[in-house]
């Protein structure tokens, strides 16, 4: 386990990787992955939320929902499955 890179200096190299935002909209289909890390880079910076979605072209209300109401969970399940796999070691 020596080789493995520090989880900062992982984020470093490969960004924010981890976030599993839907690529589409589920409601019309539009394509919204590509726009989420430039809307959180905007929002970040101060922009206010809803001019940063119009920037973006996010016009309909289902795909502004899906950019808004995004939860990133990920970091969370992973820890059911680190120990799901230390339980199948164990056995």
């Amino acid at each position: 386990m020596e080789d493995q890179v520090p989880e900062e200096e992982n984020r470093r190299l490969i960004g924010d990787l981890n976030m599993m935002i839907p690529v589409r909209c589920f409601t019309c289909g539009n394509v919204i992955g590509d726009k989420y890390s430039k809307f959180m880079e905007a929002v970040n910076k101060g922009i206010d939320p809803k001019e940063a979605l119009d920037e973006l072209g996010l016009n309909r209300y289902c795909c502004r929902r899906m950019i808004l109401s995004h939860v990133n969970i990920i970091d969370q399940f992973i820890l059911y499955e680190m120990v799901r796999l230390k339980d199948a070691q164990d056995i």
